[in-house]
């Protein structure tokens, strides 16, 4: 068996070596909060039985919506606040118009400063885009940049009471 892999590993090597494709060229898009592993496993496995995956651990993100309410989820860790809200049918009025493609800035938050600080530094390219946010303070994000950790369990974060479409300035 370990001879198959061995010669699977060359195989794929050869094919990318004589079509001049590297191997960061045959990696597709991934969303920012969740990173794969790319590397070639060279251990057997026996397919006929199926090996159970371990549940990614989930933490409580708290919602205060427009109108005030608290809105409790249940997310797994490496999801964005973005993601977490589509998936749990949040009903904010044109949450997350573009995607997340950082072309809009529709899936502004608002964080307390404690949790703010914990977050890793926004992009230049978020910070552009928040500069056209309803409502900006100094601990505003994005939604689809911010993923969620294990530390962030319990985590509030509030909705602005507008919405600017950045995409329509």
């Amino acid at each position: 068996k370990m001879a198959s892999a061995a010669a699977s590993v060359r195989l794929l090597s050869n094919i990318r070596r004589f079509s001049g494709v590297s191997r960061a060229a045959t990696i597709s898009y991934t969303s920012i909060c969740r990173p794969q592993n790319h590397s070639i496993s060279t251990t057997s496995r026996n397919f006929s039985q199926p090996t159970p995956r371990a549940e990614k651990a989930k933490v409580t993100i708290n919602y205060i919506m427009r109108d005030g309410s608290k809105v409790p989820v249940q997310s797994k860790i490496g999801e964005n606040l973005l993601d977490i809200a589509i998936e749990n049918d949040l009903d904010i009025d044109g949450f997350g118009a573009c995607e997340g493609t950082l072309a809009c800035s529709t899936c502004h938050l608002v964080f307390e400063q404690e949790v703010y600080d914990q977050l890793e530094e926004p992009t230049d390219e978020e910070l552009d885009m928040l500069d056209l946010a309803f409502g900006l303070t100094d601990t505003s994000r994005l939604g689809c940049q911010v993923c969620v950790t294990k530390a962030l369990d319990g985590l509030t974060v509030k909705v602005p009471e507008g919405v600017a479409d950045a995409r329509d300035v």
